[in-house]
């Protein structure tokens, strides 16, 4: 019975102990969520290599370093994450504070936290639906989040719903929400788009570019190549051609259940000003919302010789100067041209 005895105070002890933890997840992921941004302050303005206005690229060694070097002031940015050790506690952390029980725990605890996870490449639809779901809010509210006011930080309806992790009251509206994404976009990218970075490249340019990136890069390596590719297209006036814009095109139509359906060789003659298949030049606003890496990336590209690529089966990057370079490699992994 001693024995029975101790193992009972064993298991409420470790009850009574998990569910403080459990509870105590977001105000945990608020201070690592300060701690790391205290932390990436020292980058400054953001560097820009690229020159529009004379259609070159001249690779900086120390930009290169930001995105080369083990542990650069931005790593968690570049990287599209925080350190594993971060990434695994905001998983485990979305995790339980989406899951009915700890809504429950919570409501009898008097916790009122709701943690909303945006990521890189989400449009603002996607958006607000992350926000919406966990705070209870009605289509109207949804719209209302995405929608900015005169007053507003935001330039721009799409583009500006800075990825990362939120922390939010149960009960927030969509005006206090739209207040805290505001702050962070000001934070993570407004007070480091200096001037001179303005006049070089503007930032609806630099948004957009960015956007493009999240969608069509498989992660931080190719992602520079890739700018350094779309630059290489708009230096010689050629379209884009950019699934991911005909992707964007396609479910503004709402013709489709998903925000991002795939792209058929009907959808490349689809009416629309973001079709880059039709249209030269950059779509008119960002198609999606991009991370700090892919602004640095658009600003910093690689210097490539390269005009196509493409990613195989594998994920492996493959790039050509020609079209016809372009087809051979097309057919050796796939068996078609394109």
């Amino acid at each position: 019975m001693r024995w029975k005895g101790k193992r009972l105070v064993v298991v409420l002890v470790f009850i009574v102990l998990f569910g403080v933890a459990v509870l105590s997840l977001p105000t945990i992921l608020v201070l690592t969520i300060q701690h790391e941004q205290a932390a990436t302050m020292t980058l400054g303005q953001f560097p820009v290599t690229v020159d529009p206005k004379n259609k070159i690229i001249v690779e900086n060694a120390q930009v290169n370093a930001i995105f080369e070097t083990a542990r650069p002031p931005l790593q968690a940015a570049v990287e599209n994450t925080g350190g594993a050790l971060r990434s695994v506690f905001e998983w485990i952390a979305t995790t339980v504070s989406e899951a009915s029980w700890y809504q429950s725990i919570a409501g009898v605890a008097g916790a009122s936290n709701r943690i909303i996870t945006i990521t890189p490449g989400m449009r603002k639809e996607q958006a607000a639906s992350a926000f919406g779901n966990a705070l209870a809010w009605n289509s109207t509210q949804k719209k209302q989040f995405m929608v900015a006011d005169k007053y507003a930080v935001l330039p721009l309806p799409e583009g500006s719903f800075s990825p990362g992790v939120y922390v939010v009251e149960k009960g927030t509206t969509p005006a206090v929400a739209q207040d805290m994404v505001n702050q962070r976009f000001a934070e993570d990218i407004l007070s480091r788009y200096g001037t001179t970075t303005a006049q070089i490249v503007p930032l609806n340019d630099a948004l957009t570019i960015a956007s493009l990136l999240e969608r069509e890069a498989s992660g931080p390596d190719d992602m520079r190549l890739i700018s350094g590719i779309i630059w290489n297209r708009l230096f010689a006036n050629m379209n884009l051609q950019i699934d991911a814009t005909v992707q964007y095109a396609k479910a503004n139509g709402r013709t489709t259940g998903s925000w991002w359906p795939k792209a058929t060789p009907a959808d490349i003659s689809r009416k629309s000003p973001y079709n880059t298949y039709i249209h030269s030049g950059l779509p008119p606003t960002p198609i999606a919302n991009p991370s700090v890496a892919a602004v640095l990336a658009a600003l910093n590209p690689k210097s490539t010789t390269c005009l196509f690529y493409f990613h195989d089966n594998a994920g492996q990057f493959h790039c050509s100067n020609t079209y016809a370079e372009h087809v051979v490699l097309l057919k050796k992994y796939f068996g078609r041209g394109k």
